[in-house]
């Protein structure tokens, strides 16, 4: 596996809290995380995530209007344009972009993505199905 960074790499050294969604949750259990990635926000803590389920982006939209560190971890080949919402948390060097794979988009096979998120992190907050 071929890593490649955009960013910041010290990120790497932070204290990491994996955060990882089901694509399927209840409403309540999506008004939960949001309270987390409030506060994850607001404590400064770094989150590392693929950020690729609909939950997941909702959570970067969050800790984006923060200041905090974030590690994405993408599931495809890096950026070639990075998207505009990501620019300015490069250039404050609080946003670190790694990419694992070479693939054009992320499928299901890519999303062994999670495996190496998990190994790199200290805490894993993991928001599966719910019935």
């Amino acid at each position: 596996m071929k890593v490649k960074y955009l960013g910041s790499q010290e990120l790497l050294k932070l204290k990491k809290t994996a955060f990882l969604a089901s694509s399927t949750i209840s409403s309540e259990t999506v008004l939960q995380v949001f309270d987390w990635a409030t506060e994850m926000r607001n404590q400064g803590e770094c989150v590392v995530s693929g950020f690729s389920s609909k939950l997941e982006q909702d959570v970067l939209h969050f800790l984006l209007k923060g200041c905090q560190p974030i590690i994405l971890v993408l599931g495809r080949r890096m950026y070639r344009d990075v998207p505009d919402e990501l620019k300015e948390p490069l250039a404050q060097n609080r946003l670190l972009i790694i990419s694992v794979n070479n693939a054009v988009r992320q499928s299901k096979a890519t999303a062994l993505i999670r495996r190496y998120i998990c190994e790199m992190a200290d805490e894993i907050v993991f928001v599966g199905v719910t019935e």
